[in-house]
């Protein structure tokens, strides 16, 4: 089964928590694919992710640009197929509670989500009960009052 882990944001918002990790991924030599719950929140996120650092470059697109095999980082809607691994990602990062969909080459998952929303933070605790049901190994991420990350289970 494929690795799960949460990350609480708790001191920055997403735009600014996400690049730092997507950087990481990069540098690693990770693929990684981003899920977020619609076509203008990923579209918002894509126009962060151009302005995040102005000394650094994150190469991405979105999937309705086409050309998703040659993007290191494809952004797309949880509306988009979501059965295939167009840009042979194997890291899934899922935003605004998407559930994850669990794809071929893909072997860890990222589930974002908000720990000052009581809503976000109680799906949060849903989709972790579920992953854990599944058998998925899940470990949990806190953000630190510095914007990095705690690892607290």
């Amino acid at each position: 089964m494929a690795e799960v882990a949460f990350y609480q944001l708790r001191t920055t918002a997403l735009e600014s928590a996400l690049p730092r990790l997507l950087q990481k991924a990069l540098d690693a030599g990770h693929r990684v694919r981003v899920v977020g719950a619609s076509e203008e929140r990923m579209a918002d996120l894509n126009a962060a992710l151009w302005t995040f650092d102005q000394d650094s470059f994150l190469p991405h697109g979105e999937l309705r640009d086409g050309d998703a095999e040659h993007q290191p980082i494809l952004l797309s809607s949880e509306s988009a197929d979501a059965s295939a691994n167009e840009n042979n990602a194997d890291i899934m990062v899922t935003i605004d509670g998407v559930e994850p969909v669990f794809l071929d080459g893909v072997t860890r998952y990222l589930d974002m989500f908000d720990g000052n929303d009581e809503t976000a933070l109680r799906a949060a605790r849903q989709r972790w009960t579920r992953r854990k049901a599944d058998d998925h190994q899940v470990s949990y991420w806190q953000q630190g009052s510095g914007g990095g990350w705690e690892k607290r289970a």
